[in-house]
């Protein structure tokens, strides 16, 4: 009988899968791609096994920035966790605020003023775009399109501005409030958003011109990272890349909330469920985004003002004496004039944006300082084992994020924390698809692939 065939006999005839024993044929090998590649973004790994440079199979890993979230969120007080969620999608922070803020009101069973629904709307908004012009900007970048990116962060900076003008911030904003918001818009808001949505329109326009019908684009594009309608619904992914498959869901339509069932807008979907066809769902929804703001500040109302009839500002000082001296008849309807330091939202806008509950919303800084019973209103809200107290219950509230269904449950047990905080992000869903999508794909298409998904860590890894 023959002997058995030996083995290559050079590290260059094993490397090249050459020589008697491998039977002419290509081993399969493993290649690791993350979390130190910069498309990874630092913390997703996917090992890859290659037939060639075809993905055979696939696994995602996960997990490389738990940031324990939830838990935090059950350390300190509801209001507490604002900032925490400014970390989850932190391309658009303010999407993360009222939807966390919208789900402890539902708790506490209290309504917005329609003012403030009106707010949430054009911010959230202006925060949809921010992202899709990051994602978009970063995929194409990753593409060799450098120009796109520099371009789509021009547009996101212009927005960015207008974000910081509200905000006092640009990425970690901590604008949202249980029951209202910081503060009110600025007198020249308007004005600034739509000049900025003109210079956001063109760029858009220009980015059409130089990807939308660009032959290399489209050749890593389409076609590729193909998801079909029955998976992407079995795996629950929800955003654009539901859209992208024929679906129309979206949660501002589905379960409309704040102000969006009464402006005219439309649900973008394509049909193809691939990497371009994301792409043009994301182009098309920061059209509708722009449509949406500008109506809301079309249709937004003013709001009651309680001043003074004769409108005159009192000095902090003389209010306090006022007070001592037991002249309080109208107090509360004067304006004061504090320092900087002090000064914050004033009564004027803290009517029109906020809820008209003292059990949750701070007294102005008028009311806080000028009188006792606005001292003690504030400290029963801020001190330990006092602030916000819902009912005894359970509630969960989403919102539609960048992404997709942003959810957040959260459950009572009567006191000034949250018993349980847990989010539904709309991240995971397509991550945990992503081999479904690259399986049988070119190594080189891993990375359009992923990026067309959007992954952010911080809602991912909560």
């Amino acid at each position: 009988m023959d002997a058995a065939p030996s083995g290559p006999a050079t590290t260059r005839e094993f490397m090249l899968g050459e020589g008697a024993g491998t039977g002419g044929g290509t081993q399969p090998m493993q290649l690791g791609v993350g979390p130190q590649h910069p498309a990874m973004h630092g913390i997703i790994r996917i090992v890859t096994e290659l037939d060639g440079e075809v993905i055979r199979k696939a696994d995602v890993e996960i997990g490389y920035l738990h940031r324990a979230f939830e838990k935090d969120c059950e350390v300190g007080g509801w209001n507490n966790a604002i900032p925490y969620t400014d970390r989850l999608n932190y391309v658009s922070p303010l999407i993360n605020n009222f939807g966390y803020c919208a789900a402890v009101e539902k708790l506490l069973g209290i309504t917005v003023t329609e003012r403030c629904q009106y707010i949430r709307v054009v911010m959230a908004e202006i925060s949809r775009i921010c992202d899709h012009l990051t994602c978009v900007g970063a995929s194409s970048m990753e593409l060799g399109a450098f120009t796109v990116f520099l371009y789509m962060i021009k547009a996101r900076e212009f927005l960015w501005e207008l974000v910081e003008e509200v905000t006092g911030a640009r990425l970690t904003i901590s604008y949202g409030r249980v029951g209202g918001v910081k503060a009110d818009l600025p007198p020249a808001f308007s004005d600034q958003m739509r000049a900025a949505f003109k210079q956001v329109r063109e760029v858009l326009e220009e980015v059409h011109r130089l990807l939308t019908g660009n032959r290399i684009f489209m050749d890593r594009m389409v076609g590729v990272g193909a998801l079909s309608r029955d998976e992407t619904i079995a795996y629950a992914i929800t955003g654009p890349l539901l859209r992208a498959v024929g679906v129309p869901y979206d949660v501002r339509r589905a379960q409309p909330y704040d102000a969006y069932d009464r402006l005219d807008w439309q649900v973008v979907t394509q049909t193809a469920g691939d990497n371009y066809a994301r792409y043009l769902v994301r182009m098309a929804e920061m059209e509708q985004s722009m449509r949406i703001a500008e109506q809301a500040l079309d249709h937004m109302p003013g709001g009651p003002i309680n001043v003074d009839h004769e409108g005159r500002p009192l000095d902090p000082a003389a209010y306090v004496d006022q007070g001592k001296q037991g002249k309080t008849e109208g107090l509360l309807l004067i304006p004061i004039t504090l320092s900087p330091n002090l000064a914050g939202q004033d009564r004027a806008a803290q009517a029109r944006v906020n809820a008209h509950d003292k059990r949750v919303v701070l007294p102005p800084k008028e009311t806080t300082y000028g009188s006792i019973e606005g001292l003690m209103n504030h400290f029963m809200l801020i001190m330990e084992g006092y602030g916000i107290r819902p009912p005894l219950g359970e509630a969960y509230s989403a919102v539609e994020g960048a992404n997709g269904e942003l959810g957040f449950y959260v459950v009572s047990d009567g006191t000034d924390r949250p018993y349980r905080v847990r989010c539904r992000p709309p991240c995971l869903p397509p991550l945990a698809a992503l081999h479904r999508m690259i399986e049988g794909e070119w190594i080189g298409d891993l990375i359009p692939t992923f990026g067309s998904v959007n992954m952010i860590g911080g809602e991912l890894d909560r």
